[in-house]
């Protein structure tokens, strides 16, 4: 039986398990399996793959996204990248790969306008990264707006204003707010400048409209939440695991 998986800590919002055991039924596959691997560390990465040699191939959601990849032996990511959501073992070597790039552009271009020329991205995580390139890809300008001032961030949430937000016409929340249980909690922006010319990308998918979405459209913005980007990212991860 080949068996692949789910590492991350918690795992009650998965959307994995659920897809690829339905994916498995309706396509016919009787020889695999997928399971949820919750990992209080990631230094117990070497103790799961140590009690399931059969395992092929793992996908990696929050917090392990960077974390994981000083565990990888090589590394199909491209340059520049430090987050991995995607793992091939093959011959006891774990090669890693970033397949949300995929799943992020996919569904993120039908929904472009020509006045989509600058973007916040909120939170500064591993998810925010393949959003980060697949902006920088589409030529999109950008900030990283964290709570506090580190590396990798050019606002906080306190400096966001009429006019930053007027001017960024594409906001993708990038981090867990908003996220079920908490689903009373969203990001802390000034959601009172939002207009019809904005685009609200939430890559959270549970529930279907957070309340980050919720707000958005309210002010006439058009909303997409994760769904489509972690189907997308799947079937790759699903083609990465059989080439």
């Amino acid at each position: 039986m080949r068996l692949f998986g789910l590492i991350g800590y918690p795992l009650s919002h998965s959307f994995s398990k659920k897809y690829f055991t339905e994916k498995f039924a309706a396509e016919g596959i009787d020889n695999c399996q997928y399971g949820l691997f919750p990992l209080a560390s990631v230094s117990e990465l070497a103790g799961l793959l140590s009690a399931h040699p059969q395992l092929e191939g793992l996908n990696v959601t929050i917090p392990y996204k960077k974390q994981v990849t000083d565990f990888i032996d090589l590394r199909a990511m491209p340059a520049g990248l430090t987050a991995c959501n995607c793992i091939r073992i093959r011959n006891g070597k774990l090669t890693g790969y970033n397949t949300d790039i995929i799943g992020f552009e996919q569904s993120l271009l039908p929904l472009l306008q020509p006045h989509h020329t600058k973007a916040l991205v909120l939170g500064n995580g591993g998810a925010a990264e393949a959003v980060i390139f697949v902006l920088n890809k589409l030529k999109i300008r950008y900030d990283v707006v964290s709570r506090r001032m580190h590396k990798g961030s050019t606002l906080t949430y306190n400096d966001l204003d009429e006019a930053i937000i007027d001017s960024s016409t594409i906001i993708i929340n990038t981090t867990p707010l908003g996220m079920y249980p908490g689903v009373n909690e969203c990001p802390g922006i000034p959601y009172q400048y939002l207009s019809v010319q904005h685009l609200l990308y939430d890559l959270v998918y549970n529930p279907a409209k957070t309340l980050f979405l919720q707000k958005g459209e309210e002010r006439g913005a058009v909303i997409k939440n994760g769904e489509e980007m972690l189907v997308l990212q799947a079937e790759e991860s699903w083609r990465i695991w059989n080439v």
